[in-house]
């Protein structure tokens, strides 16, 4: 199994639609952020898991799952790096691959000593562009076939079984 986990920020941060994003409300580039990461897991069939810094905001930690995707927001005085380098120590085992997503260059060299592969903000950029022209071509492709018919009709009795199919 092959484990994904996102320094959201980071991510956010380094991406350049994101960014712009930000600068409009947060919320939603947290959210867009998310949708993309589930376009991920469902294309590579990783595990995705996005950490988001609650580092100096006074609360508990909230997790929940968005899309498929689980969605952490550390506890008040725990960052990021910090929750990730935790949940890579704790999912780690011989059947799993933990890969980290960040370009915090002091985050890759601390996973990295712990076994898991790192990922830059730049590689999952080009990664999930990759992605999304690849589920582009497949939509396309679907869209385009059209399935033949079982039964062949003409295209007047087909017609008439579109109007009551729509209860014309």
């Amino acid at each position: 199994m092959n484990i994904l986990l996102v320094d959201g920020y980071n991510i956010i941060g380094s991406w350049h639609q994101l960014q712009e994003l930000k600068k409009k409300d947060l919320a939603q580039a947290r959210d867009k952020l998310v949708e993309k990461m589930a376009e991920y897991q469902g294309f590579t069939g990783y595990k995705v898991i996005v950490v988001f810094d609650a580092y100096g905001v006074q609360g508990l930690e909230k997790k929940y799952k968005n899309y498929q995707i689980d969605v952490i927001f550390t506890k008040e005085n725990e960052t990021a790096d910090e929750r990730i380098e935790k949940l890579a120590i704790a999912l780690s085992n011989r059947k799993t691959q933990i890969h980290v997503a960040t370009s915090d260059y002091t985050e890759q060299w601390a996973i990295f000593g712990q076994g898991a592969l790192r990922k830059s903000a730049r590689e999952l950029l080009i990664e999930m562009e990759s992605i999304e022209t690849a589920i582009g071509k497949k939509v396309k492709h679907i869209t385009e076939e059209k399935p033949p018919s079982k039964i062949l009709l003409s295209d007047e009795m087909a017609e008439i079984f579109e109007k009551w199919r729509r209860g014309e």
